[in-house]
């Protein structure tokens, strides 16, 4: 083994009931002959499906991610959580490339303070990526999986029903596109200054979202609210032949979808977009890995700055989620430090 002593004890978060977290005492352990041991800097709370297992909103049976070893079983209680860390390697196993010692690396796992890891499973932070901005990477590659599934057009009217860190960042990416017009909805005014920070050329409230589009609606609407309620507005918002492309979860919520008007008629199209899977009909072309490097390359052209409101000690983690679940108007992205 290469690098210094491996410490064997760590901490992990573990969430323990509806709005309750502690971190606990976990036996980490040497790298095995094959992996490497990884010190965390800092680990990015998702602000959707996190804050729905902390609150305990999420369906304690469903698996918590197939795609991700270090998430495996289901969601219920005690469940550790979270697969945006960024650390070091500080030890490598005798049969790993012992050029991993001293890389900085992201790895989908949840929050702890040290953790054992396969180098294949790691994705290397470029050295001019500093580790708060690489921890955005997972949402950075969530709003490119929104964006390859809504598949926008030139000349299109867009709207985005939120501007959460995740909504933001796909507002980022679609700005890109030639639309004729960008429109984002969201009850927090801050948050809607972001957006138009973000690209978005209007930034309302919901109810005001009619009044910036023409008479026969948007083409594309994209729903990352995390509200059920809300998808009635995006499907209101769109026109015939419209297309609506689903990026929250919903978790345990419930609301009332109206398919009995306009929805039906009009041929609207409802897309399940999520990011553990690439869209059937793009596999010819498109793996996980090329979408991966594609969400790499528009990292840097994301502003951490504005996205990053709260940066909080490991030690502390339960008011980070206070935070995030009490003070939706102040925290966008809020981020664990560990040193």
């Amino acid at each position: 083994m290469t690098g210094g002593e491996a410490s064997t004890a760590g901490r992990a978060l573990y969430f323990t009931g509806p709005r309750r977290v502690e971190t606990r005492p976990v036996e980490v352990g040497p790298p095995a002959a094959d992996e490497v041991l990884v010190e965390t800097h800092v680990s990015a709370i998702s602000p959707g499906t996190e804050l729905l297992v902390y609150r305990g909103q999420a369906p304690a049976e469903l698996t918590a991610d197939e795609t991700i070893d270090t998430l495996a079983g289901d969601l219920s209680f005690p469940v550790k959580y979270g697969y945006a860390a960024v650390g070091e390697v500080t030890a490598v196993g005798s049969d790993a490339d012992p050029a991993w010692d001293g890389r900085t690396v992201l790895a989908f796992h949840p929050h702890q303070t040290r953790f054992r890891a396969s180098p294949e499973s790691l994705v290397e932070v470029p050295p001019d990526v500093r580790p708060d901005r690489a921890a955005l990477l997972p949402t950075v590659e969530t709003a490119t999986n929104f964006a390859l599934d809504a598949s926008p057009r030139i000349g299109e009217r867009v709207v985005v029903f939120g501007a959460g860190v995740v909504g933001l960042c796909t507002t980022r990416l679609l700005a890109a596109f030639p639309l004729e017009a960008l429109v984002v909805a969201d009850p927090i005014e801050d948050r809607r200054e972001v957006a138009r920070e973000m690209g978005a050329d209007v930034a309302v409230e919901p109810a005001a979202v009619d009044g910036e589009l023409p008479g026969d609606g948007a083409d594309l609407a994209v729903e990352v609210s995390g509200q059920p309620s809300t998808l009635d507005d995006a499907i209101d918002a769109v026109g015939f032949d419209g297309r609506v492309v689903v990026g929250s979860w919903y978790g345990t919520k419930r609301a009332p979808v109206d398919l009995g008007r306009r929805f039906h008629r009009d041929r609207i199209e409802l897309i399940s977009s999520q990011v553990s899977t690439v869209e059937p009909s793009l596999r010819g072309r498109w793996s996980k890995d090329r979408r991966l490097d594609t969400a790499l390359d528009w990292l840097g052209r994301v502003d951490a700055d504005a996205l990053v409101t709260h940066r909080v000690p490991f030690g502390r983690a339960p008011t980070a989620y206070e935070t995030l679940d009490e003070q939706p108007e102040t925290a966008l992205q809020v981020l664990l430090t560990y040193r």
